[in-house]
């Protein structure tokens, strides 16, 4: 825009400092462009006036300001030839009458595709749509529409286009304990699950990631009795699919939480162990991933090797105590939280002379050396020292293995 041009301040919104489109007029008396406010309210999940610092709930009316948006299309129109361009009205907002006949247009073979496609098109346009969306009732909808799916074991023309929805508009947490009040949430589990394990001809990697992060919502929307009941079939799914490499990042990300979330009763570590989890994590972290992947996979890892067949799968992957090493130091304090434990574990339970040569040889005791000389918390120190003290009989004489009076002398 010129900046010559003298725009009228009552034009613009105080959120987005733009020329408003669409003004609406909040319960506060302040006039925002609705996609602003709305962001605000619904996506932010801010509670206040951004002017007023007022009280403004997410449900609160947003009342149209026709006058104002007719002054603002005139002044648009006058201004033309100076490159403004003209203000279009605002579509009616969307209403669940609509939304209601999409639902059951799902039902028509020869509208489903279409009714799916245009509900992913109304959710993906602004926040406003979303929660019609929600409160409408399209979420179950798309979880029922896949258990369908399920109980008839086979792909039906659609589940595409619902899991990609349900990335819009996620199942709530009061939809979740519906499910489980009727029984139902262990058997969309299972349709989910056995979805991970269909072939699908396109776009594979963006649909089984789709389910995974399906998966994830609903099992941090779900209460502890959901991550207790989880099956090995529902583990060796989610260990398969980052083990054939058919996510995308995203997907990743989503099934490590979803592990992490189960890894606090031992019977699913037991599990995943036995599906070969420790060996994948260690796959996926010598593939050099980024921080938060980092930050997950040995958050995993510190829970799998509390149990002595989880430390074994760790020490037979060759590369295991080098990627450990290499972590250390080098991408967070989480992580060196969690590597330190690990290496801990592995020193009191599973200390070889050959795991032990090797903690020398790649430099895993010269890093825990350097840990004693950081700024790390005093517990991570101490755990370091306690490595280094237990085995020192075994490090004693390599190059890199400090003076005995000195070193302990210094750090006691």
């Amino acid at each position: 825009m010129d900046n010559e041009i003298d725009v009228p301040e009552y034009f613009i919104c105080p959120i987005s400092l733009q020329i408003m489109k669409d003004p609406v007029t909040a319960i506060t008396g302040i006039t925002y462009d609705r996609e602003s406010i709305e962001q605000w309210l619904l996506k932010n999940k801010n509670t206040t006036c951004p002017v007023t610092k007022m009280p403004l709930p997410s449900d609160s009316d947003l009342t149209p300001n026709h006058t104002l948006r007719r002054l603002i299309q005139a002044w648009c129109t006058q201004n033309s030839q100076l490159g403004i361009d003209r203000i279009p009205t605002p579509k009616p907002p969307l209403n669940k009458v609509q939304v209601l006949k999409l639902l059951r247009d799902l039902k028509d073979p020869a509208l489903k595709i279409k009714s799916l496609r245009q509900l992913e098109i109304l959710a993906a346009e602004n926040e406003r749509n979303k929660k019609c969306l929600i409160d409408s009732g399209v979420p179950k909808a798309m979880i029922m529409f896949i258990l369908d799916c399920y109980y008839k074991k086979g792909i039906q023309e659609g589940v595409e286009e619902a899991l990609s929805l349900l990335q819009f508009v996620k199942v709530s947490s009061e939809e979740v304990k519906v499910l489980m009040s009727e029984n139902s949430f262990d058997s969309v589990l299972d349709s989910l699950t056995w979805l991970l394990g269909c072939e699908f001809s396109e776009n594979s990697a963006t649909v089984k990631s789709h389910v995974v992060l399906v998966i994830k919502n609903l099992i941090q929307r779900g209460d502890s009795s959901v991550i207790q009941r989880l099956k090995f079939e529902f583990f060796e799914k989610i260990v398969a699919v980052l083990r054939n490499g058919v996510l995308t990042q995203r997907g990743i990300s989503g099934a490590l939480k979803v592990l992490l979330s189960a890894c606090s009763y031992g019977r699913n570590r037991i599990m995943m162990v036995e599906c070969g989890a420790v060996f994948e994590i260690i796959e996926i972290e010598m593939g050099t991933p980024e921080k938060i992947i980092n930050e997950l996979t040995m958050s995993i890892l510190f829970h799998l090797c509390s149990c002595a067949s989880g430390r074994a799968q760790l020490l037979c992957h060759k590369g295991s105590m080098a990627v450990l090493t290499e972590r250390m130091l080098k991408v967070s304090a989480a992580v060196d939280d969690r590597v330190i434990i690990i290496l801990s574990l592995i020193s009191k339970f599973s200390a070889t002379n050959s795991v032990l040569q090797e903690m020398l040889k790649i430099g895993t005791v010269a890093k825990l050396c350097l840990v004693l000389q950081s700024d790390h918390a005093k517990y991570i120190k101490e755990k370091a020292m306690e490595i280094i003290k237990n085995h020192s009989e075994v490090w004693r004489n390599s190059p890199c293995f400090p003076e005995r009076s000195s070193f302990y002398g210094k750090f006691a």
